[in-house]
């Protein structure tokens, strides 16, 4: 397994339907895992584009 970027606990915290909370899977984790890491890199891509060394919320 990678480094975990986001929290197993928070995910479950914020799955909720109509106040209901849902069970969520190592692997849904993972997969969220996975594309928080993509926008942090495309992010910092486009930081370095604008020639910058700080990552902005405007580059998400």
């Amino acid at each position: 397994m990678t480094d975990m970027v986001v929290i197993k606990a928070k995910i479950k915290e914020f799955a909720k339907y109509e106040d209901k909370k849902l069970n969520v899977s190592g692997e849904f984790a993972d997969a969220l895992n996975e594309k928080v890491k993509a926008l942090i890199e495309e992010a910092c891509k486009r930081a370095k584009k604008n020639h910058r060394n700080t990552v902005m919320k405007h580059d998400v």
